[in-house]
């Protein structure tokens, strides 16, 4: 995320205050410091891009009244409780009512600073996905997300249409960084409960008893409405779908016999099986893989999606470049070629990642993405596409690109475009038709 993530301090012991702050701090974080919980609670509101660690035992407003007032103004802040020793019980509770860990005295600074790097990036991840929401509340959005001329791209908006206007439950399925969740919120954004509300959660790394307090209930003081409360009438994404314990999906199964026909409130599963040792339907049992699939989606993995690739390069190097203020970086041939035949085991989320870093540092060197793409495929130990392509298809496509980005960069101004690639009106007009570029796209 652009803006920097935080970590509020709260704890009536000015020298532990300080010391933490100062630890987080050289360690790269943002901090502010709390001497109690009215203080911090005055201070912190529902997109607090941060975490927050707390004392559990403070005069005027304790740790845990404090978690709790944090929970109902955002449940998705993460609060990680520091503990006396006798006060185990206590933050066992405090866990179990929404915490996102805690920490006993005296805490090994080095274990704080990775339970602070873990809050932080489940606070970003929920901050992207209540950006996304707010992004698609109106549906028109979807076409600009779902960025692709493939036919695998074009089916897949087509499904989201259709799917969208439908009353059953949804199953999603993909590869990792594929763009799930986005698809999900899709979903719900062109269909008829638009206006209702959406809730999500991930099913992943929750004991069944926290699971099932947070979607069943009961809530707790201050606590808020359980998430199937929260979104009867909308849509419930259940994400990870392929953690849940046996235990936990005869409760899912049970909540969607309860939803009735047509469904009350449609539930999107999303899973993250798709890989060779294990399928969905290996994860769920039958009957509620049969009621979670009446409709389902499988999004493709980036390697499948041809041209799209530069296509998605092209937009994010823009979009970053634009964002760190400098030029945009040029890709060669070779470039778009490795590009091309790259495995992408991280799909689109990878390739995002590679854009930021090329344009960071293209600012400094030469030949930075073939190093980027190389030493990606490396770590990850894969190597290049096998399924090869033709040279023609592949200057095809870094023609299409450099037209695409020309014309871009004009804003649709043919004469300039022409200059710049030494074109003839006629050729760049045949051109932009065979690639399905149309001027009035880019004014």
């Amino acid at each position: 995320m652009s803006r920097q993530m935080r970590v509020a301090i709260v704890d009536d012991e000015q020298d532990m205050r300080q010391s933490i702050s100062q630890w987080l701090a050289l360690s790269g974080f943002a901090t502010e410091t709390y001497c109690d919980g009215q203080e911090a609670i005055a201070a912190i509101g529902a997109d607090f891009p941060g975490v927050v660690i707390t004392d559990i035992r403070m005069p005027n407003m304790d740790g845990m009244t404090l978690l709790k007032k944090l929970v109902a103004l955002d449940s998705s802040i993460p609060v990680i409780m520091i503990t006396g020793h006798g006060d185990v019980p206590i933050a066992v509770e405090a866990m179990r009512l929404g915490a996102f860990d805690f920490l006993e005295k005296p805490f090994n600074p080095e274990k704080m600073m990775s339970l602070a790097e873990k809050a932080i990036k489940k606070r970003g991840l929920a901050l992207e996905a209540r950006a996304l929401r707010n992004e698609l509340s109106d549906g028109s959005t979807i076409m600009r997300r779902l960025v692709g001329a493939s036919d695998v791209m074009q089916r897949l908006r087509e499904d989201i249409l259709d799917i969208g206007q439908a009353d059953g439950h949804v199953l999603i399925d993909g590869e990792t960084g594929t763009g799930k969740t986005l698809v999900a919120h899709a979903l719900h954004a062109v269909g008829a409960r638009a206006a209702r509300k959406l809730v999500s959660i991930s099913c992943a790394g929750l004991s069944d008893d926290v699971l099932s307090a947070r979607l069943f209930g009961p809530a707790e003081d201050g606590g808020g409405r359980p998430l199937v409360e929260e979104g009867r009438g909308g849509t419930l994404v259940l994400e990870d779908v392929e953690s849940l314990s046996e235990a936990m999906q005869a409760r899912i199964l049970a909540l969607i016999n309860d939803l009735g026909t047509p469904p009350e409130t449609r539930i999107i599963a999303v899973c993250n099986t798709h890989r060779a040792d294990q399928t969905i339907e290996d994860a769920l049992r039958p009957d509620l893989f049969f009621r979670l699939s009446a409709h389902k989606i499988t999004l493709p993995p980036l390697r499948m999606r041809g041209e799209d690739i530069l296509a998605l390069f092209s937009t994010y190097l823009d979009r970053f470049a634009d964002e760190y203020g400098c030029p945009v970086p040029e890709l060669s041939m070779p470039e778009a070629a490795q590009l091309l035949q790259a495995p992408w085991p991280g799909n689109v989320r990878q390739l995002v990642n590679i854009a930021e870093r090329a344009v960071l540092q293209s600012r400094r060197e030469e030949g930075a993405l073939m190093s980027l793409i190389m030493a990606d495929n490396e770590a990850t130990n894969e190597a290049l596409t096998t399924e090869g392509k033709p040279l023609k298809d592949h200057v095809e496509s870094f023609e299409r690109m450099l037209i695409d980005n020309t014309m871009r960069r004009h804003k649709g101004s043919i004469t300039s475009v022409m200059e710049e690639l030494r074109l003839p009106r006629r050729t760049l007009n045949e051109k932009m038709a065979k690639y399905g570029l149309v001027r009035s796209d880019y004014v």
